[in-house]
């Protein structure tokens, strides 16, 4: 097939040359009228041949909609409804968090926690649970501390509706 193509490009090449037809070069582009190549100063392009494929124009982007007529330009109660929605979801997170912090916490047991069936006559055992509930205390504060952050990022106007 390539070679096809690349024979295509000689031979019709070779029938513009035997024609006799002069390409001018204008820059980036390319012509074959004598009246347009004098009116824009291109150059003469002699002995060789030339093929020039057209690039594909990237899609022309959707305008952007107006806003809708019923909601104000600053936000609206759709806007509104969905910082309620992300603050709710976040206080409930954070909420679990430390539900789970405090869990950890009580097995942890300030550095000594109980040993299980098989931890007391194996050690490492013991020290590998050790290490993995100490990893999973500062994983956890890690999450509470950017749960935190994200609730001081949301808008001042979504705070939650005070409960009854």
């Amino acid at each position: 097939m390539k070679r096809v193509v690349v024979l295509f490009f000689v031979l019709g090449g070779a029938a513009v040359h035997a024609a006799g037809e002069r390409i001018y070069r204008c820059g980036n582009e390319y012509t074959n009228t004598v009246t347009e190549a004098q009116m824009k100063n291109c150059k003469l392009i002699s002995g060789a041949n030339v093929s020039v494929v057209q690039a594909a124009r990237p899609a022309a982007k959707p305008a952007a909609a107006p806003p809708s007529q019923t909601e104000p330009v600053g936000g609206g109660l759709a806007q509104r409804a969905k910082d309620l929605e992300a603050r709710s979801i976040l206080d409930a997170e954070l909420k679990r968090s430390e539900a789970r912090q405090a869990e950890l916490l009580k097995e942890f047991n300030n550095g000594e926690p109980d040993k299980l069936g098989a931890e007391t006559r194996n050690h490492q055992k013991y020290l590998d649970r050790l290490a993995s509930l100490k990893a999973a205390i500062s994983r956890n504060e890690a999450d509470i501390e950017g749960i935190r952050r994200e609730l001081g990022r949301m808008p001042p106007g979504s705070a939650a509706p005070a409960a009854k």
